[in-house]
C-alpha cells in the first residue's frame, strides 16, 4: 500500500491550529489571535502572485501562517515585538514546514514598510488604551503610544502607491489615511478590506 498524503489538519480548525502553541497561548485565541476563518478571507484578499504582505504585530503567526498555507505564490511576514511569541511563531512555522513566511522580532517601527506591498492588521495597539486585556505586561503601554503608533502607521500607509490593499480586523480605523477606499466588510463590520485609490 502506498503512502497516502493528507492535508495539514492544523490548518482546518482553530482548535487543531492553536495545538500548535503551549496551553496559555491556547486559551489566548479567542481574544488576541486571528480566527482561521477570517485569517482565510483576509489572507485571500491581500494575496497576489510574488508580493509581499505583512503582519503590524504579528504575536504567535496565526495569520501569516494560515496566509501562507492558503496562498502559496505570495509571501507573508510577521512583525512581533516581544521575543516569547515571536519565538512561538518561529517554531508553529518549523513544525508546519511553511516555506513562503518569515516573521522579525522587532517593534513594527524599525521595519521599513516600504518593502512591503500589502498589510494585515489586527489592532495591535489598542492595548495601549485597554488596562484590562492585555497579553502580558512586558512591554511599555500608555495612551501616548497609541496616539504615535497610529500617527506612524498612518504616514507610512499614506506613503504607499494606488493598488495598495490592507485588511483591518477590530480596527478604530485612527491608523487608515482617507485615500483608502472600502471595498469590503463583514456582516458585523469588524473585518474590513481597503484599496489605496
Amino acid at each position: 500500500m502506498g503512502n497516502v498524503i493528507t492535508r495539514p489538519t492544523w490548518f482546518l480548525a482553530d482548535a487543531s491550529f492553536d495545538w500548535l502553541y503551549p496551553e496559555r497561548i491556547q486559551r489566548m485565541s479567542g481574544r488576541h489571535w486571528t480566527p482561521l476563518s477570517i485569517a482565510r478571507k483576509a489572507a485571500a484578499f491581500l494575496a497576489e502572485e510574488g508580493k509581499k504582505v505583512l503582519d503590524i504585530g504579528s504575536g504567535v503567526g496565526k495569520f501569516t501562517l494560515i496566509g501562507a498555507h492558503y496562498n502559496p505564490r505570495t509571501f507573508f511576514y510577521g512583525v512581533e515585538q516581544r521575543s516569547e511569541l515571536h519565538h512561538y511563531a518561529l517554531a508553529a512555522q518549523e513544525y508546519t514546514r511553511t516555506e513562503n513566511a518569515a516573521f522579525f522580532n522587532l517593534n513594527f517601527t524599525q521595519v521599513n514598510l516600504a518593502a512591503y506591498d500589502h498589510f494585515y492588521f489586527y489592532n495591535a495597539f489598542f492595548e495601549n488604551l485597554d488596562v484590562n486585556d492585555r497579553i502580558d505586561h512586558n512591554i511599555e503601554y500608555s495612551d501616548s503610544l497609541y496616539q504615535y503608533y497610529t500617527r506612524y502607521l498612518f504616514r507610512e500607509l499614506n506613503k504607499k502607491p494606488a493598488g495598495t490593499r490592507l485588511v483591518t480586523f477590530h480596527s478604530l480605523e485612527d491608523e487608515i489615511p482617507p485615500g483608502y477606499e472600502l471595498k469590503e466588510a463583514s456582516a458585523d463590520f469588524m473585518l474590513k478590506m481597503w484599496v489605496k485609490r
